[in-house]
């Protein structure tokens, strides 16, 4: 099984910009589809947005598509979340995993990160 370790996170004004990394240890990242989610307090982790294996499909959630971009480096064991354009309704603990390439859902995804927390300040 793979590990997963989240940093990036913090503070940031409404409009700013956060690069969120994702450190995979273990195994090889090639293996897997990652996943990005989030958790806001007192409501449901929900998807943001997940990257295919090779990191030519790109999906993303409505509410962050055309402000948030995945990426990915096989070669270092690393997945990016770039965040622009930050909303404060984008305040959440954040969560990278790894799992099956075209699902929303977390319980598809069997590793998961301890997670870095994002607040965005108005």
């Amino acid at each position: 099984q793979v590990q997963l370790a989240e940093s990036g996170g913090g503070l940031v004004q409404v409009g700013g910009s956060l690069r969120l990394s994702c450190a995979a240890s273990g195994r090889t990242l090639s293996n897997y589809a990652m996943g990005w989610f989030r958790q806001a307090p007192g409501k449901e982790r929900e998807f943001v947005g997940s990257i295919s294996w090779f990191g030519d499909l790109t999906p993303y959630a409505d509410s962050v598509k055309g402000r948030f971009t995945i990426s990915r480096d096989n070669a270092k064991n690393m997945v990016y979340l770039q965040m622009n354009s930050l909303k404060p309704e984008d305040t959440a603990v954040y969560y990278c995993a790894a799992g099956p390439y075209g699902s929303r859902r977390e319980r598809d995804f069997g590793s998961w990160g301890q997670g870095t927390q994002v607040t965005v300040s108005s």
